[in-house]
């Protein structure tokens, strides 16, 4: 009797140490929230704004084009000096420019350069035609945005 409880033990021990942890959702990094955007919509070369709504209502800009280099690239619309403004930038045939101060910056730098008036690199990922963005990433821009107690 012993013998077979004690099978039995170490079977529902396996069990439990190797195989539920496997199938858990939390074990198996169950898919991170992420913002998906179709590759097709920036073949164009124009950049594509976009907002993302944290939970404590802060609205995370970002924007994503295809540099003329072929290569989709994403930013904040925002960078580390004039991001107080809040005026992000717009697009100039092959340049994003600042909305607050002016400079320019070439699409193939986007998401290569950072700091300075450069716009915030986004980190972003291309799988099967679609342009992936973790939520996590998202929200790491989110000091760029939260203009709570900002004197302007």
């Amino acid at each position: 009797m012993f013998p077979r409880i004690t099978s039995t033990l170490i079977v529902t021990t396996l069990f439990l140490t190797f195989l539920v942890p496997i199938l858990s959702p939390t074990a198996t990094g169950a898919p991170t929230p992420q913002v998906i955007h179709s590759e097709k919509i920036f073949a164009d070369g124009k950049a594509r704004h976009f907002t993302h709504k944290t939970d404590d209502g802060v609205v995370i800009r970002y924007f994503i084009l295809k540099s003329s280099d072929g290569v989709i690239r994403a930013a904040f619309d925002a960078c580390d000096v004039c991001w107080q403004e809040n005026k992000g930038y717009s697009q100039k045939g092959d340049f994003m420019v600042c909305n607050n101060c002016g400079k320019r910056f070439p699409s193939t730098r986007v998401n290569e350069v950072h700091g300075g008036c450069n716009p915030a690199p986004l980190k972003r990922k291309i799988e099967n035609g679609n342009v992936l963005i973790q939520v996590a990433d998202l929200l790491e821009g989110k000091k760029y945005f939260d203009l709570r107690g900002v004197k302007r």
